[in-house]
């Protein structure tokens, strides 16, 4: 059986994922799974610990941001 796919908006572009697919599934195809990032799904702010659980739906507007050290 193919995956279906399903449009979510991801700072502000049009991207194609997989249906059904969870926040830290998402973090981690995006190569971000290690950093220090804060994820807003449909102006909501997600908590960590609910990334794993946090489900996509097509039309979810999503931004996710990491933060940069430094001085």
């Amino acid at each position: 059986m193919v995956p279906r796919e399903m449009t979510i908006v991801l700072n502000g572009d049009e991207r194609e994922c997989r249906e059904n697919m969870t926040i830290a599934e998402l973090v981690t195809e995006l190569g971000l799974g290690q950093r220090r990032i804060a994820v807003e799904a449909n102006r909501e702010i997600i908590p960590r610990e609910q990334y794993a659980t946090h489900r996509l739906r097509a039309g979810d507007h999503l931004e996710i941001v990491h933060f940069v050290g430094g001085g």
